[in-house]
């Protein structure tokens, strides 16, 4: 059976049994208000919630390769952003984890790939030419620590966040869930008044 018939089958089960009533939430706005950027690694996919004590509906969760910060106005800042300013959250947590595939990442090796899955070489031109910098945008990084650290502090020096939010950087390990701070956003205010 292919994926997508697998899952369709499953979904209709579980609409059937009205599995999806543990789920319910009347958390409108989320209770914690807050936003989680995170990982996209599925071994997150349910500790990460519950190592932080998030059920449903308690958060805005945002994930991509890295839990990386890349960009002032690419899409995970707008999510923070409408998140912040129109979804009733008020701080936010990046949090990075401990053996990301992100780590050591070789964007060369990456390209690389991408050819042989089948992207011509003319495409990789085209896009070095024309002002995209593929190895930048792809790159990992060699220190979760200092990803997290980078990340947060983009984010708090960002123009268009609200003045007095919260920014914490923490690494969450993928195992146990414990989780490490590394940047309080409390304190970071404190120390910025």
């Amino acid at each position: 059976m292919r994926k997508m018939d697998e899952i369709l089958a499953f979904n209709k089960q579980f609409v059937e049994g009205k599995d999806y009533e543990q789920y319910l939430t009347t958390n409108r706005p989320p209770e914690k208000r807050v936003i989680i950027v995170t990982c996209m690694d599925a071994r997150l996919t349910e500790l990460l919630p519950k190592a932080m004590n998030m059920k449903n509906g308690d958060a805005k969760i945002i994930k991509n390769a890295g839990a990386i910060i890349t960009s002032p106005f690419g899409n995970i800042m707008r999510s923070v952003l409408v998140a912040l300013y129109e979804l009733h959250a008020d701080e936010v947590f990046l949090v990075g984890h401990h053996d990301c595939g992100m780590t050591g990442i070789d964007p060369n090796e990456v390209v690389k790939h991408m050819q042989a899955r089948g992207i011509p070489e003319h495409v990789i031109h085209t896009l070095r030419h024309s002002g995209i910098n593929l190895y930048r945008w792809l790159t990992g990084f060699d220190s979760v620590r200092e990803s997290v650290e980078n990340s947060v502090e983009f984010m708090r020096n960002h123009p268009l966040l609200p003045p007095g939010t919260p920014v914490h950087g923490l690494i969450i390990h993928p195992d146990t869930g414990e989780l490490e701070v590394v940047t309080d956003g409390y304190q970071a205010l404190e120390a910025h008044d």
